[in-house]
């Protein structure tokens, strides 16, 4: 999986914009490969991003599908009187806090149909029915998990390969269910520690995920036994990336920590430090997609309004780093650094 690639590094598939067709593109166009969000998307719209995508590279890309969850029983009525409030700053109103399954049968039914080449899943498993269906169809199946008792769940309903998700990792944690007592959502590995003790358990190909923003990074991972090195932060400020202008500041200003918040979505996700964040996460549900509904209206008015105090602004702990330009140049500075990184370690293994 992924062994073809010039460089194997591939995109992240960060829902709600960032990634694009045009950037996934640009990625495989130089070498690498990626996946497209299918999060938050209706089918028809989905559809039309893979043909795009399809216009623009004939190269192999995947799909990434978000596995619906159970559905909470929490309370959520102080939380949106908290956000009504923040709303209302924008001149905007709480969106309805409903659950629903992210369309996920019907986007199952489109990438088969489609016969994307790898899809993966995210915030769960899908069903060995499910994982059956696509392997009919010539599709390989990557499922997320960020400890070894979750790879040995994704093991055992026939996933191809995993994405390891470090803790350092921008956006959702890739956690297979929520843990409401945990402002972390659960058990919390470093990146080369989840390789390494994922790989102790599990004899499948690993996919390093949480925190790589440079070449040297990915060298290390690649070393630790990855066969390839999935990186979002790196392409956040991307010419085609589809991140919001509000967002890309806070990016390139770079003096905020990050931190693990359900503010926003009520599932646990790492986002650089704002207003938001600070005055909500000590009290934010364990609640998706409920949260994300409620909160949705309030940042698209903050979005269009320039306001990141209100934004999810999502991103890796080694964020500063990033640069933006062109998708092709930030793919091609990762790949020289990788290249001069191994070099550099090399010297300093004497035979």
């Amino acid at each position: 999986m992924f062994t073809d690639l010039r460089f194997p590094v591939l995109v992240a598939p960060m829902a709600g914009g960032p990634t694009t067709p045009e950037l996934l593109a640009a990625v495989v166009e130089a070498g690498g490969s990626g996946f497209l969000s299918a999060g938050y998307l209706d089918p028809g719209t989905l559809a039309a991003r893979i043909a795009r995508t399809r216009g623009l590279t004939g190269g192999e890309f995947g799909v990434n599908l978000f596995v619906p969850g159970e559905q909470s029983t929490v309370d959520l009525s102080a939380y949106v009187r908290r956000v009504r409030e923040e709303a209302l700053r924008h001149g905007a109103e709480p969106g309805e806090p409903r659950w629903e399954d992210d369309n996920y049968p019907a986007k199952l039914d489109l990438v088969v149909a489609e016969r994307i080449p790898v899809v993966s899943f995210t915030f769960g498993l899908p069903s060995r029915e499910d994982v059956a269906r696509l392997h009919d169809v010539g599709s390989r199946v990557v499922a997320t998990v960020t400890n070894p008792d979750e790879a040995e769940q994704a093991a055992g309903i026939g996933a191809d390969a995993l994405c390891v998700q470090g803790f350092e990792a921008g956006g959702h944690r890739g956690v297979l269910t929520d843990d409401p007592a945990d402002p972390a959502g659960g058990q919390t590995l470093g990146l080369l520690a989840a390789l390494r003790l994922v790989s102790a358990r599990v004899d499948l190909p690993l996919i390093a995920a949480g925190g790589l923003v440079h070449g040297a990074d990915v060298a290390a991972v690649l070393t630790a036994g990855a066969v390839a090195a999935q990186l979002g932060t790196a392409f956040l400020r991307a010419d085609e990336a589809g991140t919001q202008a509000a967002h890309r500041r806070i990016l390139a200003e770079g003096g905020r920590p990050t931190a693990i918040t359900r503010a926003f979505s009520g599932r646990p996700a790492r986002g650089i430090v704002n207003r938001f964040l600070s005055e909500n996460s000590s009290v934010a549900p364990s609640a998706y997609p409920q949260v994300h509904h409620l909160t949705r209206p309030m940042r698209a008015a903050a979005g269009k309004a320039g306001d990141a105090e209100a934004l999810n602004l999502w991103a890796g702990q080694a964020y500063p780093v990033a640069s933006e330009g062109p998708a092709a140049d930030i793919f091609r500075r990762i790949e020289d650094e990788a290249r001069t990184a191994l070099r550099n370690a090399s010297r300093l293994i004497t035979p």
